[in-house]
């Protein structure tokens, strides 16, 4: 029955959510293999990309070009096997000394059961992770993940349902993710995730939507500094925060599926946590 009420709030935020300007193009146009060029296959006249783990590497691919802010997706199927320590991911990462991140990490189990990790970075600082577990199976077709990212704050969506968001609390003087990024996906064995069973390799994890609706970044360290107009579509008021229908499918996600939070995990919790603000 929760699972049917959540399918419901997301007709809703597909009638209302983001229309994405970006096209459905081959991987080849905006991406390049990141490294494991060998554990990589590309589908479907290349609108489509395998990577997969063994014993031996891991893979993964970044895009070409480096990004300010923007509205960034990908639809992904998950390796459906006991993927016990094998992390398959897509995220955003400035590539400096401090560096900035956004995450989706899907931390695989001995069922196809995922975790679904969040995580920001901001000036090379992280341990904001948030989990949830999926109200549906991730290894049986494609689902949608995206990442709002303007001045105002970041969201993660699901099929477009809300999961997270990350507010921009500059002003209380948290560290909020302003550097430019790269878009990436990766899979690869996280140790502290458990000790893969390897005689189930290869891991294979799939990914389609190469289109990037984001502002492309001149300077490779500021973002904001030229990415913050309104005239992209991501920076206008509508996106500022979540609309009522939003907040509502939010907090039904929260209620029913989110497992662990960094906000609630210490006795006095972060000055950016709802409970502080």
């Amino acid at each position: 029955m929760d699972s049917l009420v959540l399918c419901l709030f997301v007709t809703l935020l597909a009638a209302v959510g983001h229309a994405s300007a970006a096209e459905d193009v081959p991987w080849s146009q905006n991406y390049v293999i990141l490294y494991g060029q060998e554990h990589t296959q590309l589908l479907n006249q290349g609108k489509e990309i395998q990577i997969s783990m063994d014993q031996s590497s891991g893979s993964g691919f970044r895009s070409l070009k480096t990004y300010g802010s923007g509205f960034f997706g990908m639809r992904m199927k998950l390796p459906n096997k006991d993927t016990t320590g094998i992390i398959t991911s897509f995220y955003l990462r400035s590539h400096t000394p401090k560096h900035d991140e956004l995450d989706f990490e899907f931390l695989g189990g001995k069922t196809q059961q995922y975790l679904l990790q969040t995580n920001v970075f901001t000036n090379g600082q992280g341990f904001r992770e948030q989990r949830i577990s999926l109200w549906f199976d991730p290894t049986t077709d494609f689902h949608n993940y995206q990442i709002l990212w303007n001045q105002h704050q970041v969201v993660w969506f699901v099929d477009d349902t809300p999961i997270r968001v990350f507010k921009n609390n500059n002003k209380i003087g948290v560290g909020y993710p302003a550097q430019s990024m790269q878009i990436e996906a990766t899979i690869w064995n996280g140790s502290w995730a458990g000790e893969p069973n390897w005689s189930q390799a290869p891991f294979q994890a799939y990914y389609q939507g190469f289109g990037i609706d984001g502002c492309l970044a001149q300077n490779h360290t500021i973002g904001f500094s030229e990415c913050s107009s309104p005239t992209f579509s991501w920076n206008g008021v509508k996106y500022w925060k979540l609309d009522s229908q939003q907040q509502s499918a939010y907090e039904d996600v929260r209620n029913k599926y989110l497992v662990y939070d960094y906000c609630l995990a210490g006795s006095k919790p972060p000055p950016e946590c709802p409970s502080n603000q």
